[in-house]
């Protein structure tokens, strides 16, 4: 752990992607196979679920800090982050651990989840007397799944690469599905890995997936629109299709092998040719329906341990292919895009494809993207006809855009605020919005209800009221979040934990992707992906929207 958490610390401590480079390359060559194994597990992005609760992780520490409650909780706020805080408060270890990484995930860590939590505790306690403060600090990120720092998985396969003396494309495809939760990382995957010749290849690898730029200029910039392919794009789970020694295998873009996940994608799957890899989008589509269903209804499935017959009748999945990465066994990434949508498309029947859009300009194609949100999808995909298939989010193969539809928008109040984590600590970033729940007479109205709010008045249930619906924490500049929190904290009411409620006074442009109905929220609407577009200064309190015009923004489906 010592080791792993040097090399945190000098990732953390530059920016240099040569200094990062030469850590990491560093760090692989000196570790033990084990410990290099977890170290580019974590490395390369994957997340464990979370080992031991956060509450009793704050007791513990709390404790052994000998800090009252709100002490440690005035700590957590300044510091913005739980495991920095825990690191910092912490006395000094009493005795050195020289154990292996390995060792501390493997054999200490891991074995936490499900454990009663006085064992749970008495592990932490012993923990935290023998790790100094680098490792206590991963150790934490590491229980709560929330380990970061700033590499990606290109730059560790970089090193790989530099380490092992391999192309870096190499060590990508060797690394598809080195972070599948049913595989341990452990010595003999590392040696597999960095091998100077190709190992045994697994049957059911895939390929690793090739990334779209979102598209942000007039696509008029691009040149000829003869010289894309126009997609719709649709909202779903991107995912690979495997079907090679008589077996089919579904991957996710996050490298999850989800086969039991989507039993109609892997009946696809047997059907058809050996040797045969596909990639494209699962999306719930019920039979009968000219368009596929929100994602939201897609979640249920994703969120379900136990897919009933009912809900898999009530929620029908479909495998849509929009690319041809592999047949007969052959590699087809190499050839240009069109000629692998045209041995795609003679296949598979059009049912099973993600449809091509004709049109004879950009003007014509704009039109058709106008229809998306209608159609179910989020806009386009535009892709080079040229393009060979690549990795990662490159423009060396060519390349793909999304060519999305700009956001729903609606104008809320603010009325709560909590501060932010990390380099946003000390600093109100986190916001909560609320919309009219009928739209106001006129200003007095508003600055009546402004005012029984500002008196702890209950709210009227049967009169006008602010409905929170959204929370949102992006968007805004470093500037605009400064200005923002001098008005949190001139307008602070109460205090509920890190939470403020306020007078409210602002007013937001909110931007979301979709609504879907939702018992969760008290607004009965949930929206998806909320962020920040602006501040509203010019518009009064008044003038925010109301419950209606969101509930008329409602997903069919």
């Amino acid at each position: 752990m010592r080791r792993f958490a040097a090399l945190y610390q000098a990732l953390d401590a530059s920016q240099a992607t040569t200094d990062k480079l030469a850590a990491l390359v560093a760090y692989l060559r000196a570790a033990p196979d084990a410990d290099a194994a977890w170290a580019v597990t974590f490395l390369a992005g994957w997340r464990p679920r979370q080992v031991v609760p956060a509450a009793l992780v704050r007791r513990v520490a709390r404790e052994a800090a000998g800090l009252p409650e709100w002490l440690f909780d005035a700590s957590y706020q300044v510091a913005g982050d739980l495991a920095e805080t825990i690191a910092l408060v912490l006395p000094p270890p009493r005795r050195a651990s020289d154990l292996t990484l390995a060792h501390w995930v493997g054999q200490r860590l891991l074995p936490l989840r499900g454990q009663s939590s006085d064992l749970q505790a008495a592990a932490l306690r012993e923990a935290f007397d023998e790790l100094d403060t680098t490792g206590r600090f991963l150790l934490v990120k590491l229980i709560g799944g929330g380990f970061r720092v700033g590499v990606g998985r290109p730059m560790v396969q970089r090193a790989i690469a530099e380490l092992a003396g391999l192309d870096p494309k190499e060590v990508a495809l060797r690394m598809m599905g080195w972070n599948d939760a049913s595989a341990v990382p452990d010595a003999a995957r590392w040696r597999a890995l960095i091998a100077p010749h190709a190992p045994a290849a697994t049957a059911g690898r895939p390929y690793p997936f090739f990334l779209a730029h979102a598209l942000q200029a007039d696509p008029a910039a691009l040149g000829p629109v003869g010289d894309w392919i126009a997609e719709w794009k649709y909202d779903g789970v991107r995912a690979q299709i495997v079907r090679r020694a008589g077996q089919g295998w579904i991957w996710s873009r996050g490298e999850e092998l989800v086969t039991e996940r989507f039993p109609e994608a892997a009946a696809f799957a047997r059907v058809l040719p050996d040797g045969t890899v596909l990639d494209g989008e699962l999306v719930a589509w019920r039979d009968g329906d000219d368009r596929p269903a929100p994602f939201a209804l897609l979640q249920r499935r994703l969120n379900r341990k136990t897919l009933t017959r009912r809900l898999l009748a009530e929620l029908p999945v479909r495998f849509l292919a929009f690319d041809l990465l592999e047949l007969d066994g052959a590699d087809w990434r190499a050839r240009p895009q069109h000629e692998r949508r045209a041995a795609l498309a003679a296949l598979l029947p059009a049912s099973q494809l993600a449809p091509v859009l004709d049109a004879p300009d950009w003007a014509t194609l704009a039109s058709r993207r106008d229809e998306a949100r209608r159609r179910g999808v989020e806009g386009l995909m535009l892709k080079q006809r040229e393009a060979r298939y690549g990795q990662g989010r490159t423009r060396a193969d060519g390349v793909w855009w999304k060519w999305k539809l700009d956001p729903l928008r609606i104008d809320a109040v603010l009325v709560q605020a909590q501060a932010g984590h990390g380099r946003r600590a000390g600093v109100y970033t986190d916001y909560g919005f609320a919309l009219w729940s009928r739209a106001p007479r006129d200003a007095a109205e508003a600055a009546a209800v402004v005012d029984a709010i500002a008196r702890r008045a209950p709210p009227d249930l049967q009169g006008l009221q602010l409905v929170p619906f959204a929370k949102a924490y992006s968007g805004l500049s470093d500037a605009e979040f400064r200005t923002v929190d001098r008005e949190v904290r001139a307008h602070t009411l109460d205090r509920f934990g890190p939470v403020r409620s306020l007078r409210p006074t602002l007013v937001f442009e909110i931007g979301f992707e979709g609504v879907q109905p939702s018992a969760r929220h008290r607004s009965g609407l949930a929206v998806r992906f909320p962020r920040m577009l602006r501040i509203r200064h010019d518009k009064p309190l008044h003038e925010a929207d109301a419950l209606p015009t969101l509930r008329a923004m409602l997903d069919p489906g």
